[in-house]
C-alpha cells in the first residue's frame, strides 16, 4: 500500500530532488511550513522509505566515463534474482532491472573504454543460465534522474 503524502511532503521531496543539501530553513520556507514541521516530515519519510538516502549527482562522463550501456539478458528459468545480483555487484553497474518482454532483465551500466565493457560483456555472457545478451550503446542521454511528484 502506498504511503500517504500531502502537499507539503510532496514540496519537501521535490525540492530534495532538486537539492539534496538545501538548509532545512529555507525549505521550510518554501514548504510554507515551520523549520520543526520540515524536520518531523523529513523524518517520518525517512522512517516510511519514502526517502531512502541523499547523494551527490555525478557527470561520470566528465570522470571518462564515456560508454554507456543497455545491455537485455534472457537468463533461464530459476536463475534470473541469482544472476541479477551477481551482476549488480559490479561496480560498473548502475541500474538492474527486471523487465517484460522477450528479455527477462535489462542493465545499465558505464564504462571508460570499450575494451572494459567488452570484457565485461563477455564474462556476464559466460555465466549459466544467460541464453542470450542484447546490448545497446547509448548515445546521448536526454534526462536521467528523478521524476517530479504532482
Amino acid at each position: 500500500m502506498p504511503v500517504e503524502i500531502d502537499a507539503v511532503d510532496k514540496k519537501i521531496i521535490n525540492e530534495l530532488i532538486k537539492n539534496a543539501k538545501i538548509p532545512l530553513r529555507k525549505l521550510a520556507v518554501i514548504a510554507g511550513v515551520s523549520f520543526v514541521t520540515v524536520l518531523n516530515r523529513i523524518k517520518r519519510l525517512e522512517k516510511e522509505k519514502v526517502i531512502m538516502g541523499y547523494e551527490a549527482r555525478i557527470c561520470y562522463r566528465e570522470l571518462g566515463y564515456d560508454i554507456y550501456v543497455l545491455i537485455e539478458l534472457m537468463i533461464g528459468k530459476g536463475k534470473l534474482l541469482e544472476l541479477q545480483r551477481k551482476i549488480a555487484r559490479n561496480s560498473n553497474v548502475c541500474s538492474v532491472y527486471d523487465t517484460t518482454g522477450q528479455y527477462d532483465a535489462t542493465i545499465i551500466a558505464k564504462f571508460k573504454t570499450t575494451k572494459l565493457m567488452d570484457a565485461f560483456l563477455k564474462k556476464i555472457q559466460k555465466y549459466d543460465f544467460v541464453e542470450r545478451t542484447n546490448t545497446k550503446l547509448i548515445l546521448n542521454v536526454v534526462k536521467e534522474g528523478h521524476i517530479i511528484l504532482h
